[in-house]
């Protein structure tokens, strides 16, 4: 009996011990009209597709195959980036979900992770393995950040509460994100539900994504998630967020296109069985190129953090083999360099 107390205590202890920070850690849920995508409670994605739950995430993690992953700080980091010239947009891919667009005399930051992991700790989870391609230090002045939703790969609170300290940007972000945000005293917010747009000198509309959200055990899709579309000058820019496959992009193409310039995901999609309800695969990312009517796509969420089965390296060689295959010229889907302007 006291070998079975001695035993049952510390695991007593360490369940309660993980409750509490999965408690301290959740976000609060938005409050809101209820819609085709909001059921009072939380949100749901288009055709009610759910994410996979906590038993298949057991599942996942003890089964784990995620391949080779190397940490590579030798890689090129860019020079402080300068301003495009009028009539240009400029891309420079930080890594992982972060750009920096610099549309005439617009700079605008998505998704943007400059910390170490990705995660609600700084000693344990996913470890960045490649630097940003442009250090903090060297950023222009931030006027616009785009958040696609809460998860720690791409809202990162650390870089928020940088950008917000240096910048005072105008943070744009989905329906319940606002909160955490306001929380932490970040102040100049604008939340967006799928298909409004706001108007900052630059078109923004909120468009579908299929994923989910939440930041710890209790706040699980109390909060939306989506893409972008930026339109300036009749041109048109979109950033797709984090998301799986669906034909709500059919629909972003009919009502929004044709893109100019698409930032698409193409990583983190092994095993498939339990990744494809919320991240794309190299072919489905072709599909949301063509989907969405983009003349130009640009390839993103690959080869920084190693968040699931598909090892370094294997997106982009996937990505290549599907293009081929399809006959799509690799320079209409490129896979970005680091730190590098890409110049339209």
């Amino acid at each position: 009996m006291i070998l079975f107390i001695s035993i049952s205590v510390p695991i007593i202890l360490f369940a309660l011990a993980v409750l509490f920070i999965g408690q301290t850690i959740s976000t609060q849920p938005y409050r809101g009209a209820i819609s085709d995508h909001f059921d009072g409670k939380k949100f749901v994605n288009p055709g009610n597709v759910t994410a996979k739950g906590f038993p298949d995430l057991f599942k996942f993690l003890l089964g784990r195959d995620q391949g080779p992953w190397t940490k590579n700080y030798e890689t090129y980091v860019g020079k402080k980036p300068k301003s495009p010239e009028k009539g240009q947009v400029k891309l420079t891919f930080v890594n992982h979900s972060t750009f920096l667009i610099q549309w005439e005399k617009f700079n605008i930051l998505t998704d943007p992770v400059w910390s170490d992991r990705c995660s609600p700790f700084t000693f344990v989870g996913p470890q960045r393995m490649r630097p940003p391609g442009i250090r903090f230090e060297d950023l222009p002045k931030i006027d616009l950040v785009l958040l696609s939703h809460n998860h720690y790969d791409h809202l990162d609170i650390s870089t928020v509460l940088k950008l917000e300290e240096k910048f005072e940007p105008t943070f744009i972000v989905p329906l319940g994100v606002a909160s955490y945000l306001r929380k932490n005293d970040v102040s100049n917010i604008i939340e967006l539900d799928w298909w409004e747009k706001t108007d900052q000198k630059l078109h923004i509309t909120a468009v579908p994504s299929q994923h989910f959200s939440g930041r710890g055990f209790y706040d699980r899709d109390k909060s939306l998630w989506c893409g972008y579309v930026l339109e300036h000058q009749g041109k048109k820019v979109y950033f797709a967020g984090d998301s799986g496959y669906g034909s709500f992009f059919k629909e972003i193409g009919k009502k929004l296109g044709p893109m100019d310039i698409s930032m698409i995901p193409i990583g983190a999609y092994l095993p498939q069985w339990f990744m494809s309800p919320i991240h794309v695969s190299p072919q489905e990312s072709i599909k949301i190129h063509q989907d969405v009517k983009s003349k130009q796509s640009i390839a993103m969420h690959f080869g920084t953090f190693p968040l699931a089965d598909d090892g370094m390296g294997r997106a982009e060689k996937d990505l290549m083999a599907t293009l081929k295959k399809s006959k799509i010229s690799q320079e209409k889907f490129m896979i970005p360099d680091e730190g590098i302007p890409i110049i339209f």
